[in-house]
């Protein structure tokens, strides 16, 4: 016999083919109601509930009027009350001796001198260090003073000995310090504008 030629037009639903399934009628088991509906909430716990929620609301108000009074003072000053701190005062008394002192620890936990840095100063040393550690947040999009000051308000203990460089060189009339390396060259808009 020829072999019949099969074609897939014409005769309706194959018998072979997997029925399609509809979710589009829901059909759910009734459900026994629970027990801790029906039993009503004892009025001591109704007192309790009330006093936390009016506790935290007062709680929430006072952090409010706070962050408004900060904004309003720096808004009269134009910039924000900046009595030096404890850690800059430390700064600024920290010598050069131990600025070197610290850039000698970290060079020894390497294996090898950073012979591609052998030009620059150990100031600058330092402040490169301090922005290739991911540890105290990123470094693009924000200056190092206040990368330091943001790592310190967080309790990452940034090191003193970056804040005496800033210090310094701020004095120095160097306002360039403040922009990290990395983030000139990331910000850099022309091939080779560095």
């Amino acid at each position: 016999m020829p072999t019949t030629r099969r074609s897939s037009s014409g005769r309706g639903p194959a018998t072979g083919k997997q029925s399609k399934l509809s979710f589009n009628n829901r059909v759910t088991k009734p459900s026994a109601k629970s027990a801790k509906d029906k039993v009503a909430p004892s009025p001591l716990k109704k007192e309790l509930i009330q006093e936390h929620i009016e506790s935290q609301k007062e709680e929430s108000v006072e952090p409010e009027q706070q962050i408004q009074q900060e904004a309003e003072s720096e808004q009269t000053t134009g910039t924000p009350v900046s009595a030096k701190s404890d850690a800059e005062i430390k700064a600024a008394k920290l010598s050069d001796a131990a600025i070197t002192k610290y850039w000698r620890k970290v060079e020894a936990e390497r294996m090898s001198k950073r012979v591609h840095q052998e030009d620059l100063s150990l100031g600058e040393k330092v402040l490169r260090y301090f922005d290739v550690s991911s540890h105290y947040g990123p470094s693009i999009g924000i200056t190092r003073m206040r990368r330091w000051q943001r790592a310190q308000r967080l309790g990452l203990n940034p090191p003193i000995e970056v804040l005496a460089v800033l210090l310094k060189e701020e004095a120095n009339g160097n306002h360039d310090i403040e922009k990290a390396h990395i983030d000139r060259i990331m910000n850099s808009t022309a091939i080779g504008a560095a």
